[in-house]
Parts: C-alpha cells; sequence; structure tokens
C-alpha cells in the first residue's frame, strides 16, 4: 500500500522490530527506556498485527495493536483491537502516513471480526477524524493525608494485611485482578504476559522513591484484594513530609478495599497519597473527610472506535429498555454507515439495518463516547453532536445507554 512516491507500508518482521521500535521512541521525543521496560514490550509486541512504512531503508512510521477482550456494560468480554505504537517521523509529517495506517488497521480489524478498536491518545485532537471518541475518563488525586481522614465500613478491622513481594504475589494479584474484570466496563482481561506490567519498576523511573513495593489483603487465608506502591521519603525543617505514590490496587469487596485504603492513608513518615489513574466512582472519593484537600483532577483516559457498529452494540446490555433507530454517519468506515434499529435491555439486545425512520443521528465518534457508559447521550445532544429525530428518543437512549459502574482502563498499553 503506497502512501506517497517514496514510501511504502509493509508488516513488521521481527528482525526490524528494534528499527521499528527506535522510530517510535524518536518520535515521541527520543527518550531511552529502560533495557527491562523494552524487553517487555518487545515480547508483548504482536508482530502479525503491526507494520512500519518505509521510506527506502528508513522506518519514518509505526502502528500496532494488540487482541484484547473489553468488558462492556453488562458483563460481557468483547474482542477489541487495543491500538498502540503509533508514530510517524517528524520529518514525514503531513504526507498521509497515520491516514495510511489508520486504514489498513481498521480493514485488519474487520477483517479479524473484532467489533471495537480501542486506543490511549498522547494527543486527544489526532483520533476523532478516524471515528475515536472518549470512551473512559479517570481521577487522580494528591491528597494530604496529615489532614483528611478516611471513614470505613464494618468488617474492615476484620481484614489482614500483610507486606509481600511484588514478584511473589504477582500470582495473586493476578487472580483478584481476573475476579474484577467483569465487574467493571472498560476493564482489560489480560493475556499472558501482561502481568509483568504491574511490576515493571525501572529504576531510572523511580524518581526518587522507594522499589516497588506491595501489601495483601487476606480474610480466612483468602487473598481479597492487594495494593501496589513505593514511598518517595521527604524531610522538611518541621519534620517528616512522604509521599507514598499508588500504582495499582483491586479489592473483591468494600470491607477489604477500605483496609488498603486506610493502610495508604497512615504509612508513617509520609503525609501526601499520589493515586494516579483511578476510577470516577470510586469508594474512597466518599470516605474522605475533606475532598476539596484530596486536589482532584479528571482526564481523558480510553478511546473508543466502534469498526462494527451491529455486533458492537449487540454485545453490550442496556440500563433501560432501548428501541431506538440510530442514523450513523461514518466516512472513514463506510461499511457502518446507515440506519441501524437497536432495541435492548438489560438481558441483552439486537442490532441491524433498517428501511424505518430514524429517530437519532449521530457519528460513530458519538457512539464511541456513549458506548461503554461513561459519556451521556443528552449531553451530547445538547452540544449538538447527537440530533433527535423523534420526541423522547434522545431521553430514552440516554438511560439505556448508561451505567450503573464507572467504566475505567486499568493500564495503558
Amino acid at each position: 500500500m503506497a502512501t506517497d512516491c517514496t514510501t511504502e507500508v509493509r508488516d513488521l518482521r521481527r528482525d526490524d522490530w528494534d528499527t521499528w521500535y527506535d522510530t517510535l521512541l524518536r518520535a515521541f521525543g527520543g527518550v531511552p527506556e529502560a533495557a527491562e521496560e523494552r524487553e517487555l514490550w518487545n515480547s508483548l509486541t504482536e508482530t502479525d498485527r503491526s507494520f512500519g512504512v518505509w521510506d527506502g531503508d528508513a522506518c519514518v512510521g509505526t502502528a500496532g495493536a494488540f487482541g484484547f477482550r473489553l468488558t462492556v456494560p453488562g458483563g460481557a468480554s468483547v474482542p477489541a483491537a487495543g491500538v498502540t505504537m503509533v508514530g510517524v517521523a517528524a520529518t514525514h509529517r503531513r504526507r498521509g502516513i497515520l491516514t495510511s495506517m489508520m486504514r489498513r488497521q481498521l480493514d485488519d480489524v474487520r477483517d479479524r471480526g473484532q467489533p471495537l478498536a480501542v486506543l490511549t491518545a498522547s494527543e486527544p485532537a489526532i483520533y476523532g477524524r478516524f471515528g475515536y471518541g472518549i470512551g473512559t475518563r479517570n481521577v487522580s488525586a494528591e491528597i494530604d493525608t496529615g489532614r483528611v481522614r478516611l471513614s470505613v465500613p464494618p468488617g474492615t478491622d476484620d481484614v489482614r494485611l500483610r507486606y509481600a513481594d511484588p514478584a511473589d504475589a504477582l500470582a495473586a494479584c493476578e487472580a483478584v485482578y481476573a475476579r474484577r474484570v467483569p465487574a467493571r466496563p472498560g476493564m482489560l482481561a489480560r493475556l499472558p504476559g501482561w502481568e509483568r506490567l504491574g511490576v515493571l519498576d525501572p529504576e531510572s523511573e523511580r524518581g526518587g522513591a522507594s522499589p516497588l513495593q506491595c501489601v495483601l489483603a487476606e480474610r480466612d487465608g483468602e487473598v481479597v484484594g492487594y495494593a501496589r506502591f513505593a514511598v518517595k521519603p521527604n524531610w522538611q525543617s518541621t519534620g517528616h513530609n512522604g509521599t507514598v505514590v499508588l500504582r495499582d490496587a483491586e479489592a473483591l469487596d468494600p470491607a477489604a478495599r477500605a483496609a488498603l485504603w486506610r493502610f495508604l492513608f497512615d504509612i508513617d513518615l509520609t503525609s501526601t497519597l499520589l493515586t494516579g489513574a483511578r476510577p470516577l466512582d470510586e469508594a474512597w472519593l466518599h470516605q474522605v473527610s475533606d475532598i476539596r484537600r484530596c486536589a482532584l483532577r479528571m482526564r481523558d483516559s480510553l478511546y473508543v472506535r466502534l469498526v462494527d457498529v451491529g455486533a458492537a452494540l449487540e454485545a453490550r446490555t442496556y440500563q433501560a429498555p432501548v428501541d431506538v433507530v440510530l442514523d450513523v454517519e461514518d466516512a472513514f468506515c463506510p461499511w457502518n454507515a446507515g440506519r441501524w434499529r437497536l432495541t435492548g435491555d438489560t438481558k441483552g439486545a439486537s442490532c441491524g439495518r433498517t428501511t424505518d425512520s430514524a429517530d437519532l443521528a449521530l457519528s460513530v465518534r458519538e457512539l464511541g463516547s456513549a458506548y461503554l457508559g461513561d459519556t451521556n447521550l443528552g449531553a451530547l445532544g445538547a452540544a449538538g453532536r447527537v440530533r433527535e429525530l423523534r420526541q423522547g428518543a434522545l431521553a430514552e437512549a440516554a438511560l439505556g445507554f448508561g451505567s450503573a459502574v464507572a467504566p475505567w482502563l486499568p493500564h495503558g498499553f
């Protein structure tokens, strides 16, 4: 496939991985990665889903995908292409290289029968034109644990906490994570090898903090939760001012969750907890004594693209009954364009082509934003991005597309 008169797109060969990956790193600033991080991404790269753009002997563009399964509302685990490692050399911008790679990739995803493509965007303005909408958000916090207290539910004191080596505890942590995946839209069922991402801890990226630490929550000898974190000590003339840097935490029930968060709040010689990217509806947000001293910051996270509108909308359930005809605009993947009748409820859904009059008109980008239940279709209507063609259809669809649990992407890719 040609992009211009001098470049060509070709499949990634394992022997070309280093050159290909160096092109990607340079596109993101050129800072070398630690050897263990580079080795991990090498081992995870799916070469049969990766390709580069070459100008003679020089690699000038990169793109790839991972074969994930993504939880959707209702708990189903749906095949999804995790778009990754996308970069174009600065010397070859504005030549159609990115568009060519996106074209090839979405055609491949469709040929593989995957109804969804997802990505995390380095620049949000890039991917809307290819049909990706913001499908999940997250919240990060810088909590003043010297002043903020945490209330906990009954049973918290029955949970036993103990330190464990992060590598030795990896299997136990992964078992907890796997049980959590069906409970929240946006979570990824981890493929073999991906568990290593949770304990990747190159010294060059610690920023003065300790090596990774792990605490397990147990009840009756069973691991029911974990937290992985680092501690960055700091001393001032007035005393300690250390920071706890939370990397990851999961738990199977409210008491185990509260026990872990109380522990993180109370680590000796610290007065700040940095949480990183967490779900918008996480319990601790409703347990803190002073939300203002938590310095919350919300950010876009996972971008969602419906590659097969009918299959994607059938794969999830709807929290209220819907029977709506959607007139979908999709210039980049025209096989999705046109009218679709969606009928569904909490038990399942069907979605197929129809010649009936449309109730709502929207682009595939808006469907991606609403798909996991994060963005309300009514809000998109108020913004002029969804047009109501039958009175009442927007409210009906907005309620049905919602999710009782906030969608969340647990880690990048």
